[in-house]
């Protein structure tokens, strides 16, 4: 789980929410276009979607 965090985060580590990778996950699976996602927009979805993220974490980490 956490290798999977490490590399999609990289370069922005400490601010997930700016990494480009997750951008464009959240915009492929939530709709919203991936510049108007900051901040606030990424907290709320992943407390929105946790369980379903927490799923995909497990799946990455049985696939590798």
């Amino acid at each position: 789980m956490a290798r999977f965090l490490w590399r999609a985060t990289r370069g922005h580590r400490l601010t997930p929410w700016r990494s480009p990778y997750l951008r464009w996950r959240m915009e492929t699976y939530w709709g919203q276009p991936a510049d108007e996602i900051h901040f606030k927009e990424f907290w709320r979805f992943a407390w929105r979607h946790r369980r379903e993220l927490a799923r995909f974490l497990r799946w990455t980490e049985r696939m590798e």
